[in-house]
């Protein structure tokens, strides 16, 4: 993908090494991805390569042992500071709503927090959220324990976009959801994407949603990124992970039913 603007992310040469009971564990090493405004860009990878941890990096929440990470034009350990919410929202696997906070409370969270609104605006705000993720207003004083699966995920997905920001992570976004409702939550996901402009950074073992939403693939193994490009590239590349991910039983339903082309050659 080229594009003239400055790379939304970008990762140099970056290192994670966690110690435990006295053994080092190299996770990444010299690991570079590019991530550019507009994509839909997911990070595949097995078990253990490391995934959660370059989103976590991204946003900040925890430092690489050697390495650069850069959000936006600056660097990741800044997204930590007051105002992180107006440039990156993060959509976690389960929703992660806040229990005794009612739809309305938890999609209108970061707003609260900087306290520089008068609480009807703020209302206001999280009322139009809640009905651009397709959720009713009748909705907005329910509790969490009261929603279904899918709605959690739009409730989450209203919060992580409260403050407009460019960039939004996804860690497994379907997960726990029927076929329907992950079908319904990806249609959302393209609508937003296409509407705000942003671009979005995405973890999913789940191959339907990786090729119903992906615009771009990077794939980890051997503790960097061995291919980046888009699918069909990624599905062409030769080694053992993305043999198994991608041309396995699973993989070619998959790819045949949502890309019937992307098998071919």
């Amino acid at each position: 993908m080229s594009s003239n603007l400055p790379a939304v992310v970008q990762i140099d040469q970056l290192w994670s090494v966690f110690h435990n009971g006295g053994r080092e564990a190299v996770i990444h090493q010299d690991l570079n991805l590019t991530i550019e405004s507009g994509e839909i860009m997911s990070i595949v990878g097995g078990s253990g390569s490391g995934k959660t941890v370059l989103l976590r990096q991204i946003l900040g929440l925890e430092s690489p042992t050697r390495g650069r990470v850069t959000v936006l034009g600056q660097p990741a350990s800044q997204l930590g500071r007051e105002g992180a919410a107006s440039r990156v929202g993060m959509l976690f696997q389960h929703g992660a709503l806040f229990s005794a906070f009612t739809v309305l409370e938890n999609i209108a969270f970061a707003l609260r927090e900087l306290r520089t609104l008068p609480p009807t605006l703020i209302r206001d705000v999280a009322m139009v959220k809640l009905q651009m993720v397709g959720l009713d207003p009748s909705q907005a004083h329910k509790m969490p324990s009261d929603l279904s699966g899918g709605m959690v995920k739009r409730v989450a997905l209203a919060r992580a976009l409260i403050m407009d920001p460019p960039l939004l992570l996804l860690d497994e976004p379907t997960a726990g959801l029927d076929p329907d409702s992950a079908d319904d939550f990806c249609a959302l996901l393209r609508s937003l994407h296409r509407e705000l402009g942003l671009t979005v950074i995405m973890v999913t073992h789940d191959l339907d949603t990786l090729f119903e939403l992906s615009t771009h693939i990077a794939v980890v193994a051997d503790k960097h990124i061995i291919v980046r490009g888009s699918p069909q590239e990624v599905m062409a590349h030769p080694h053992p992970f993305i043999h198994d991910f991608f041309q396995g039983a699973r993989g070619q339903r998959a790819s045949v039913l949502l890309h019937p082309s992307a098998l071919q050659a």
